[in-house]
């Protein structure tokens, strides 16, 4: 028979850590040890996506995670081009990276890739024009090959995915219009659907909305501390 024991999943994004946030997360870690089974963090793990940056935060959840932590990086975590230092610090600690790699935890797959940008249904950008443009969307179709590569890999029933960019539109509203095709993209949402997986975590749009849901009616959280913080703990809980 399926293992179906309810597994609380909670999930924070744009923590933005510095060179001197040490303590910034500390006791909302603590609080997340004590209420749920599994810690996802959703991208922007740094500021500038420099290894110190990441030792800081390593150094909050050495102290105070006692459950599994997952996370994806986001696109604060390429600016100094060293996002392969700080993959490499949060992986030192303990915590498992899902660039587009799965793990399953108590009988839930998890799946996770950054994402990328490029918009929302009949507004998506597609690749025709400059060479500049195409590899823009590449870029957007690359990540998704990644997430459904990764997707292919679970035999769980229930599935969860981790994303730093938005799969919707519905989570990034709150946003100005002007930045949406930068936030996330559709082609994310493909997979997704396609897959039927059952919640999808994601970041970067800080002042978007908290929930929305696919096409397929899957929902969707936005987890951006930022957002959270408007309406109490910067991380939520959900129990699958």
């Amino acid at each position: 028979m399926p293992d179906t024991k309810k597994l609380r999943i909670a999930a924070t994004a744009d923590l933005h850590y510095g060179k001197h946030s040490r303590g910034t997360f500390h006791d909302a870690f603590v609080e997340i040890s004590r209420e749920a089974d599994v810690l996802l963090l959703c991208g922007d793990l740094t500021d500038y996506g420099l290894a110190e940056e990441a030792e800081q935060l390593v150094a909050d959840i050495r102290s105070a995670v006692r459950i599994p932590v997952l996370a994806v990086v986001g696109n604060h975590d390429f600016e100094s081009g060293q996002v392969e230092l700080v993959q490499s610090v949060m992986d030192v600690a303990g915590v498992q990276m899902l660039d587009g790699a799965a793990v399953e935890i108590e009988g839930v797959g998890f799946a996770g890739v950054c994402g990328f940008g490029g918009g929302f249904g009949r507004r998506m950008l597609n690749a025709w024009g400059e060479p500049l443009i195409k590899q823009f969307v590449q870029e957007a179709i690359d990540h998704s090959v990644r997430l459904e590569q990764a997707l292919a890999k679970l035999k769980t029933e229930r599935r969860v995915v981790v994303l730093h960019y938005a799969p919707i539109r519905a989570t990034v509203q709150g946003e100005d219009p002007e930045i949406f095709a930068f936030l996330g993209s559709s082609r994310l949402e493909e997979t997704i659907n396609r897959y039927r997986v059952n919640a999808v975590f994601h970041g970067h749009a800080h002042n978007g909305t908290a929930e929305g849901e696919t096409s397929t009616h899957i929902p969707v959280y936005n987890v951006s501390a930022p957002i959270l913080r408007k309406s109490g703990r910067p991380f939520r809980i959900i129990e699958l």
